[in-house]
């Protein structure tokens, strides 16, 4: 049988991160999943042409924006889900556990307007909720590990996995951020792979694993259960966890980690505007003496 949904991705190249669009044929209803606000560190502006391009395929092809969903909290891009909210008046929404990742982190840049409700959110999802999408529903499932707040979305034979999982020859996702755990990453991992073979897998992000030339970022359950680097079938959790947190260990912070936290927990809004006009976003600064 057909599917009736369609999927349109869009790579923003600066970040490796994958937006999505989908969309139900019968009543051009749209969701979008994990957009993106463009941002330069070096120099802390900000735009929104990758937003925009979403906004403009949607007008193209005269699609009504439903709701606009986030996997988790996202650590390596800025969200553009508060412009696309306020452009189309879509709702915004995320996995409950999003309030214990506010908890986690709201101290760490003491920010006192983080609500620790999650009501910067207009829905907080729980596991097994459905979303409808003109005739067809997505349905949540809550796939913890790389963050205590971590979706993923299956609809029509496509599961949209976030961090979750990467190119079978790039392997997972890290579980070393507050809240991570890496045996908790590896039974949500199990409930995507208990998915049928044929299931498409969507990711948020392609980093080309060496030796390929090419950014990919859909594969199948099949392909990750034959061949992913770090838990093709055979691969104990003992054995995950050693090499996950041994992994781990060694990887540098994300270039965007604390810009992209103070700004996702909150939806994607940006501090508001200070006496002098100018947003700022907080730097904690450590001394080595204190880890």
């Amino acid at each position: 049988m057909p599917s009736r949904i369609n999927i349109q991705s869009f790579f923003d190249e600066a970040t490796n991160t994958v937006s999505y669009v989908l969309w139900e044929s019968e009543k051009n209803q749209a969701v979008i999943i994990d957009p993106v606000l463009d941002y330069d560190h070096s120099s802390g502006k900000f735009s929104t042409t990758s937003a925009d391009l979403l906004l403009a395929f949607l007008h193209d092809h005269q699609l009504s924006l439903h709701w606009i969903l986030e996997t988790h909290a996202h650590a390596d891009h800025l969200s553009s889900a508060h412009y696309l909210k306020l452009k189309t008046g879509a709702p915004i929404a995320i996995g409950e556990h999003i309030r214990e990742v506010q908890r986690l982190f709201r101290p760490v840049f003491n920010l006192d307007d983080v609500s620790l409700d999650g009501s910067e959110f207009d829905r907080l999802l729980k596991d097994g909720e459905r979303i409808p999408l003109g005739e067809t529903f997505i349905e949540v499932l809550h796939t913890p590990g790389h963050t205590p707040a971590c979706v993923s979305y299956y609809v029509d034979g496509n599961l949209f996995v976030g961090d979750t999982l990467f190119m079978p020859d790039y392997g997972t996702a890290r579980a070393d951020f507050p809240g991570g755990s890496a045996e908790t990453l590896y039974t949500s991992i199990q409930r995507l792979l208990a998915f049928p073979d044929e299931t498409i897998i969507h990711l948020c992000h392609d980093y080309k694993a060496p030796g390929r030339q090419e950014h990919c970022w859909t594969t199948t359950v099949a392909e990750q259960r034959a061949h992913n680097i770090h838990v093709h079938e055979g691969i104990t959790k003992e054995h995950f966890v050693t090499t996950r947190n041994a992994r781990d260990a060694k990887l540098p912070a994300p270039q965007l980690l604390l810009p992209s936290i103070q700004v996702n927990i909150k939806a994607g809004q940006l501090p508001p505007a200070e006496s002098n006009g100018v947003r700022y976003l907080k730097i904690p600064i450590r001394s080595r003496a204190d880890e």
